[in-house]
């Protein structure tokens, strides 16, 4: 019970907006797929909706298509908001709710129960154009989870949310994960990725660079920071081979390695020099691993 995409490729003509892609997504778990605007997150997105057809490859859940028989079982935020902006949310979600097979009573008890669960209870009879922008972003996931489905997809979930409306979010989508939903979530926040899933892949024009679970990707990456704290001047650690930067503050280095070893060489250079007060070797970030991968970093 599995999502799974086999050599995907889509075509626009002669652009190639996805080439070569293959996935597999296992049931109940949160999978994260980062890029720049253009690497083809949302063209993933659309082909296993259904709502475009791959040029190659094969895309499945749960062995089938994903098509309209089985739209009851798949929840849907697109980057692009689409709600009907003079529609009162009520009425909005009972008719979106209705779409996906649900009757308008158990439509009204879902959505008094995520309204009450966002604070946002006396929102029910607004208008969407009355909605702040982040409230209209409340509205709309809860759109895409009202029917309860088995399959989640977020598409910039987490854009143009304050802090705190983040932090709402993530742990609705936790929750869910919790519950058995399979969750895939696009995110230009490395941060975001790193903190919520368990598998990921970072596109870069339309092909995937990393691929795999996290803590797999980042045990091939390998330790490569260090950090350091002491009572004694450390700039000579930049000449010890193996060091690539060597970035000083008050009391303390970071070093960047080539590899784990070096951060032997390190700690031995330390010995009889006077008090450590900290040395660390660290896991890298999704962000290093982007920078080694690609060469660049984005935000």
């Amino acid at each position: 019970m599995t999502l799974e995409l086999r050599n995907v490729t889509k075509k626009f003509g002669a652009f190639t907006a996805v080439n070569d892609i293959s996935l597999t997504i296992p049931k109940g778990e949160m999978f994260g797929m980062l890029g720049a605007n253009g690497a083809g997150k949302t063209t993933t997105f659309r082909m296993i909706l259904g709502l475009i057809d791959q040029t190659d490859g094969k895309i499945s859940w749960k062995g089938n298509k994903i098509g309209y028989q089985s739209s009851h079982l798949v929840g849907y935020l697109p980057e692009e908001r689409g709600l009907y902006p003079k529609m009162k949310v009520s009425d909005q979600l009972v008719y979106l709710g209705r779409l996906r097979g649900m009757k308008k009573g158990q439509v009204l008890i879902e959505l008094k129960k995520w309204l009450d669960r966002f604070n946002i209870p006396d929102y029910i009879d607004k208008k969407i154009d009355e909605l702040s922008k982040g409230n209209q972003q409340k509205i709309q996931f809860i759109a895409s989870v009202i029917h309860q489905p088995e399959l989640l997809i977020l598409d910039e979930p987490f854009s143009g949310l304050d802090p705190v409306n983040v932090e709402q979010l993530k742990k609705a989508v936790l929750d869910l994960k919790n519950e058995g939903t399979t969750i895939v979530f696009s995110s230009h926040r490395m941060e975001h990725v790193e903190e919520l899933c368990e598998y990921l892949c970072i596109l870069q024009k339309g092909e995937p660079v990393v691929n795999g679970p996290l803590k797999e990707v980042k045990r091939s990456y390998g330790k490569k920071k260090v950090t350091v704290e002491a009572e004694f001047e450390l700039s000579y650690l930049q000449d010890i081979e193996g060091v690539t930067s060597c970035t000083l503050y008050s009391g303390g280095a970071r070093l960047v390695i080539t590899r784990e070893e070096v951060a032997d060489d390190v700690f031995k250079a330390l010995s009889g020099r006077g008090s450590v007060r900290k040395f660390v070797l660290e896991e890298p970030s999704l962000n290093d691993i982007f920078i080694e991968k690609v060469g660049a970093s984005y935000e």
